[in-house]
């Protein structure tokens, strides 16, 4: 950094040089607002700004990090995953009806745009896959950790009978994306709602 600003997870920085100062923000950094709308929508997210001279480290759980560059555009990304941004971005709380209910992550998730760089984390290096028109994709529940682009999103399910009288998959729903843009997903996956049925 060279005199601007990063917000991170908050107790994230395992290690810095040269000189920096942290301040914890309220409400993830958007005010007293964002904090009424965090708590309200349960997307909670306690972040602290960093300024300085030098460099920072951040790390959570010895978990993998992946950096999103966003070009004007939207990133949307579970609360649980975002380690930091730059200073610029924007954060903001998102509706995401049964689908994040079915992740185990809420009815609500966690927004970054503008113009950056934000770093995200999974349990596991994160496998990027391109959705188009022509392809689109599934993905379980609980591997999901952030997309971004121009997509709209389903909650599909897989039950039937079979399901019903044991004798299921095992992979009771799915989230689709349709459209054009990027889904990040890990190789591992989160309890959910949907993995026990």
């Amino acid at each position: 950094m060279a005199g601007d600003s990063v917000r991170a997870k908050n107790g994230s920085m395992v290690a810095y040089d040269g000189r920096m100062a942290f301040k914890k923000l309220s409400g993830g950094g958007e005010g007293i607002r964002g904090m009424v709308t965090r708590r309200l929508t349960g997307e909670q997210m306690v972040m602290m700004e960093v300024k300085g001279e030098g460099t920072c480290f951040f790390a959570d759980r010895a978990s993998e990090i992946s950096l999103v560059s966003l070009h004007g555009d939207k990133l949307y990304v579970e609360s649980s995953n975002l380690l930091c941004t730059d200073g610029g971005l924007r954060t903001g709380t998102s509706f995401t009806g049964l689908r994040g209910g079915a992740s185990g992550n809420g009815l609500f998730t966690t927004t970054v745009e503008g113009t950056g760089q934000a770093a995200i984390m999974s349990d596991g290096v994160a496998v990027v896959l391109r959705v188009t028109p022509q392809y689109p994709l599934s993905v379980d529940p609980g591997a999901y950790v952030a997309h971004q682009g121009n997509l709209q999103q389903h909650l599909q399910s897989g039950v039937n009978f079979r399901t019903i009288m044991g004798e299921g998959g095992g992979e009771a729903f799915q989230m689709r994306f349709e459209g054009d843009g990027l889904v990040y997903v890990q190789p591992s996956e989160r309890n959910t709602v949907g993995g026990d049925v």
